[in-house]
């Protein structure tokens, strides 16, 4: 059978621009869809399952690290993953990140012959085993950063300290060392403390550029930890890990992407 891709990228003549360019490069390539953010590329790519996917780093809604991640971490280990090439507009330093991490990428604008370099790749992968797409980016998040690494806190300046959230006509001040975890709520953040939950507008990207990185982790896109209220790391059937709080009684599920910090607790 020909190999199946898809295409996300949120300018409409890239994305035609591209599909173009493939169909002259690699004719047996069978487009399926052009995906117009990062949350309609995620949910085509988990129902058509396709066999590549051309991301665009910078999307509306997920990017296009964050597209991979939620794949990695839906797909079951030893169903069959997508090969990714990343698309992107990136300067120099980042470019030799995806190298590091072994992911194909095209520079915008994509040219005919670095199309066709990247084109004999991916039939070679193709014709490889699988690759894990967990560890894959994993290693891509910390040789670039994905905006949640050490470099974006110190580069974000002061340490935050204390949470200010607002319960009535009251705002409390929470330590932040008081905090079991913090969990993206609909445009808000909910903090969660050993006895209460409460909101804030921070957004969760921008308040983990904040915190003290020896402390909070995070283990989902939409869930930072304290690792010092984790009380054990537990492996289910599957693989797949869930955290266990000192103070809570819920448990918190591990994206495979984050796991390989708790495989030895």
């Amino acid at each position: 059978m020909n190999p199946r891709a898809l295409i996300a990228e949120d300018e409409p003549l890239l994305a035609q621009g591209l599909k173009n360019a493939l169909a002259l490069a690699w004719p047996e390539l069978q487009v399926i869809a052009l995906a117009p953010n990062g949350v309609e590329a995620l949910r085509l790519a988990e129902a058509e399952r396709p066999d590549v996917v051309f991301l665009d780093i910078l999307m509306p809604g997920l990017s296009g690290l964050e597209v991979a991640a939620e794949l990695a971490d839906r797909i079951d280990a030893g169903e069959p993953v997508p090969r990714i090439v990343f698309v992107t507009a990136y300067d120099e330093y980042a470019l030799e990140a995806f190298d590091l991490a072994a992911v194909d990428y095209l520079l915008k604008p994509v040219s005919p012959e670095r199309l066709a370099r990247a084109v004999a790749r991916l039939k070679a992968q193709l014709a490889a085993p699988q690759e894990d797409l967990a560890q894959l980016v994993s290693k891509l998040q910390q040789v670039i950063g994905a905006g949640t690494g050490p470099a974006t806190a110190s580069a974000a300046g002061a340490i935050l300290r204390t949470i200010r959230a607002a319960v009535g006509n009251t705002v409390r001040m929470v330590p932040v060392e008081e905090v079991c975890y913090f969990q993206a709520a609909d445009g808000y953040t909910s903090v969660v403390t050993r006895d209460a939950e409460l909101l804030i507008r921070t957004p969760l990207k921008e308040l983990l550029a904040q915190l003290p990185q020896d402390r909070f982790r995070l283990i989902h896109r939409g869930t930072v930890v304290n690792l010092a209220e984790v009380a054990a790391a537990v492996r289910d059937d599957s693989g797949r890990y869930a955290l266990r709080l000192k103070q809570r009684k819920e448990t918190l599920p591990v994206s495979r992407v984050y796991a390989d910090q708790f495989r030895q607790m």
